[in-house]
């Protein structure tokens, strides 16, 4: 019984195979949106969590200052950082692995007669190890560079393209102002950020050859606390925020003039933005499987007007109203089925292009294949069902008269 229904509709939609199509439309279009927002939104939230794992694990930032302005607290009033305070925290805070301190400053770059403004960074080889950052070509910097402040410097990987091509730079001299600097080694390709800015457009350079020949001061912009493993960034984070309120003499009540920040909140909101634009998009496209199934039901209700005399000899001859409910019912589900299934492979195509422009992972979820096919099925019971209904209830006299 099911398989000659089966059979019969079939039969109807390949005679009407560009009506069938179109019928579909709507359903093919729905799957496909569905599976594809929420492949790339997935593929999207795995990039962010893979780009803040790339800033270091267990990574906090200390900035003087606060991020929102108050009373005693800005960032422009705030003392800053100093050297002591970077070795303070890692020699004091058992929680704390390494604390790299770090200063920053855009500065136009000359190598010959090439130049480049990129974002020079004063730092030591704790500021490497603190971010994960390995060498790729040279080396980094000798304790006696770092302590006497001598003018050697180490390349992000954008850098040495625009300034030396895929040449080894090793040796060579590049002017930062007016300080010569020679160049030691090549740091490893970091990729972009979930931002979109680029993490190999930098110069390392010793952090005091950076106060004393760029900044012109003894200031720490901010530290990187690389926890230590097994410990938590939140009791890391108050064990930082207790011995810097101390360093810096900041009373019982009195607000703090520093923040500590820590990485894992970036992905905490990156990864809900994400979520909600996905469940937001997947939402939208979802109304098109909805259209999709109002579409099946306006064609099988024309499908049951053309074929009543049909419906009237199969009720003549002893077809039940099951048997006719069943037929028109198993035709809108493989109507909804069929468009189903091209929008599962129309999606997943779609879904694989958007991953590879965001350059972010392609993973398909089968669950979330089965759900999107599930309820293009679905859609096909229930805009199928009063149609069948329809024709399942004509009188076969009445059927038989129809022209």
């Amino acid at each position: 019984m099911l398989w000659e229904a089966v059979r019969l509709a079939l039969q109807t939609i390949l005679r009407n195979a560009l009506r069938s199509f179109l019928t579909v439309l709507g359903v093919v279009i729905g799957v496909a949106s569905v599976i594809a927002m929420v492949m790339i939104g997935q593929g999207s939230t795995a990039k962010v969590t893979a780009d803040v794992g790339a800033l270091g694990a267990n990574l906090l930032i200390v900035r003087p200052g606060q991020p929102q302005q108050g009373p005693g607290a800005s960032a422009g009033t705030a003392e800053p950082f100093t050297l002591r305070d970077a070795d303070a925290l890692e020699a004091e805070v058992a929680s704390v692995r390494v604390a790299a301190p770090a200063s920053s400053r855009q500065i136009t770059v000359i190598a010959g007669a090439l130049n480049r403004t990129t974002t020079v960074t004063g730092a030591d080889n704790r500021y490497l190890d603190a971010r994960e950052i390995a060498v790729a070509l040279g080396r980094g910097f000798y304790d006696s560079e770092a302590r006497s402040g001598t003018a050697v410097c180490l390349l992000g990987q954008t850098v040495r393209r625009a300034l030396f091509g895929a040449g080894d730079p090793q040796g060579q001299t590049l002017r930062l102002k007016s300080v010569a600097c020679r160049v030691i080694g090549v740091a490893e390709e970091l990729g972009a950020s979930s931002f979109g800015t680029d993490q190999d457009d930098f110069i390392l350079i010793p952090i005091r050859a950076f106060q004393r020949r760029i900044a012109g001061n003894s200031d720490v912009s901010l530290i990187y606390a690389a926890v230590r493993d097994g410990v938590s960034t939140d009791s890391a984070k108050g064990d930082i925020e207790r011995l810097m309120r101390e360093r810096r003499r900041i009373g019982p009540g009195q607000e703090d003039d520093f923040n500590v920040f820590d990485m894992k909140q970036i992905a905490s909101v990156l990864t809900g933005i994400t979520g909600v634009l996905t469940g937001l998009l997947s939402g939208v496209a979802a109304i098109s499987l909805l259209v999709g199934g109002i579409g099946i039901m306006n064609i099988m209700l024309v499908s049951v007007t053309e074929r009543t005399r049909e419906i009237g000899i199969r009720l003549a001859i002893g077809a039940t109203e099951g048997q006719v409910l069943t037929q028109f019912l198993v035709e809108a589900v493989m109507l909804s089925g069929f468009g189903g299934l091209i929008g599962v492979a129309l999606g997943l195509a779609l879904g694989a292009l958007g991953s590879y422009a965001l350059s972010a992972p392609f993973a398909p979820d089968p669950v979330i294949l089965l759900l999107a096919f599930g309820f293009s099925a679905v859609v096909g019971v229930v805009f199928g069902y009063f149609p069948a209904r329809r024709a399942a209830r004509m009188n076969p006299i009445d059927a038989l008269r129809h022209q």
